[in-house]
């Protein structure tokens, strides 16, 4: 984790203005699902806080978790107008889950670099009774083209990659990111691993029953669930 809090703060320091990602994409897809009474909201690896803040217009409370000092500054910086929002530095892995106390627990594109199965689980069991789990991350796309996942993802490959560029220059005015961003995130990457969708959907219908999975176009998918009485 240490090397993944040093990854985030120079990524932080390299792109401190609150710019689009592919993850802004998804957010009103991810805000329709947050419940209509919405009292306390938390967010798991907010980074600058953008989702926090689109979050913050929807609950009454949001606590805003992230490993990275430098995000957590950023997204205090970019912050000021919401006083409903508390941003916390906060290792997940080792971060004390209050038990049934949130409405709506969200993460965009952190669980990946979090034991899987144990977040999950930890997060299901600190939603209230009606409360909804929101998670967009990013999936190992399947290798074999001569295997219906395979091509599928190939062929969604391809359009997405056309697709984020067109919505980079839409949102930024340029096609790519500057370079010292682009070797920050090569860097980054080196630390990732992705589960595949059959790990996700397998593992949802384990510990998240009735949870609706979803993969998009940017190389990612989706997880919302509602929790039930036992």
């Amino acid at each position: 984790m240490s090397a993944i809090q040093t990854d985030f703060d120079r990524i932080a320091l390299l792109s401190a203005e609150d710019g689009w990602t592919q993850n802004n994409h998804y957010h009103n897809f991810l805000l329709r699902h947050v419940p209509a009474k919405c009292e306390s909201a938390l967010e798991i690896g907010c980074g600058t806080g953008a989702f926090s803040r689109r979050l913050a217009q929807h609950a009454q409370k949001v606590l805003a978790l992230d490993l990275s000092p430098e995000m957590i500054r950023i997204a205090r910086q970019n912050s000021t107008q919401f006083s409903n929002i508390e941003f916390q530095v906060a290792d997940v892995i080792v971060w004390n889950f209050p038990a049934e106390t949130f409405d709506c627990i969200a993460s965009l594109a952190t669980l990946h670099h979090l034991p899987l199965r144990e977040t999950l689980l930890r997060m299901r069991d600190s939603l209230k009774i009606g409360g909804v789990l929101l998670v967009l991350d990013l999936f190992e796309r399947a290798r074999n083209v001569l295997k219906p996942e395979g091509l599928f993802d190939s062929v969604l490959n391809a359009m997405a990659i056309p697709t984020s560029v067109s919505l980079r220059f839409l949102h930024h005015g340029r096609l790519l990111p500057p370079r010292e961003v682009r070797a920050a995130w090569a860097a980054h990457e080196q630390h990732d691993t992705y589960p595949t969708m059959n790990e996700v959907k397998m593992l949802c219908a384990e510990i998240l029953p009735g949870a609706k999975v979803k993969k998009h176009l940017l190389w990612r998918y989706s997880v919302v669930w509602k929790k039930k009485p036992v």
